[in-house]
């Protein structure tokens, strides 16, 4: 069928150029995508499906904010069949994406706050969105603290930003920790909870963002409250068990809630009101 203003295909792909490949872990690689027409318009905490055609397709979340800038940027592990064809890619090859797609973080409400982000592995990549527009719209936000760790130094991404680049804006804050240290590593060493325990950071006018490995948000979101901090000012995003990213093939359906459509941004008092089973 003819594609027209009535009929538009949610399940067909828009072909789009890789621009540039980064490696940013052993099995970590940052991709910029360019349109070749208009520009990618998204919002912080979206994510997008990615196509390897002959392939599969993927859900991704996105890992950049750029405003109406013709590119996004997606950071991407090498797991399945569809991640692994992905990091085969290089400058100049075409993929599928549709979207953007689900809700975002929740712009307005957070302004004028100070803001938490505690990060874990490749879970520092859906945080990163909120972060660039954060510092792109730095007058709006109060203080901002940023919490990330990883197994090993080798395993931190995004190490130019946490090293050089966010520890030099405007009334911000960067602690970085390794789970295993070694003789060469001059930081922090320990999980990610026990370290946000050790921060002892204050609740007050503060929102808390966090994603990462599933038994780092369990115990960061534990740690969190034992700190005072109310479950509305607790937020976290969760990608897993998505698919179609349009809410009808029901793989991420929990209760009433499609991750897809309702999230992947929920904040822990969302999450509590979730079947028992989640």
């Amino acid at each position: 069928m003819k594609e027209n203003n009535l009929y538009k295909n949610p399940y067909l792909p828009e072909v789009v150029l890789i621009e540039r490949v980064t490696t940013e872990t052993p099995d970590i690689k940052t991709f910029r995508l360019l349109k070749t027409e208009g520009s990618f318009e998204h919002l912080p905490g979206q994510f997008m499906e990615v196509s390897v055609f002959g392939v599969g397709e993927a859900p991704i979340s996105i890992s950049s904010y750029a405003g109406k800038a013709g590119y996004i940027e997606l950071s991407i592990k090498k797991m399945g069949m569809v991640t692994s064809a992905l990091h085969d890619l290089r400058f100049g090859d075409k993929i599928g994406v549709r979207g953007p797609y689900g809700n975002s973080f929740h712009i307005e409400w957070i302004k004028r706050k100070d803001l938490l982000f505690v990060g874990g592995g490749i879970g520092l990549a859906p945080l990163r969105s909120l972060i660039h527009y954060i510092f792109s719209n730095r007058e709006d936000f109060g203080r901002v603290t940023i919490l990330y760790g990883a197994r090993t130094f080798q395993d931190l991404v995004f190490k130019d930003e946490l090293f050089n680049q966010w520890p030099q804006k405007k009334d911000t804050q960067v602690h970085t920790t390794l789970d295993m240290g070694n003789d060469d590593w001059k930081g922090r060493v320990g999980v990610v909870p026990k370290i946000l325990k050790e921060l002892k950071l204050k609740p007050i006018n503060t929102v808390a963002f966090t994603c990462g490995p599933p038994i780092m948000i369990k115990y960061t979101l534990e740690t969190l409250e034992e700190l005072g901090f109310p479950d509305e000012d607790i937020i976290t995003t969760l990608e897993m068990k998505m698919k179609c990213g349009i809410g009808k093939c029901g793989r991420c359906n929990i209760g009433d809630k499609y991750v897809c459509l309702d999230g992947p941004v929920f904040t822990l008092k969302e999450l509590k009101d979730l079947p028992q089973e989640f």
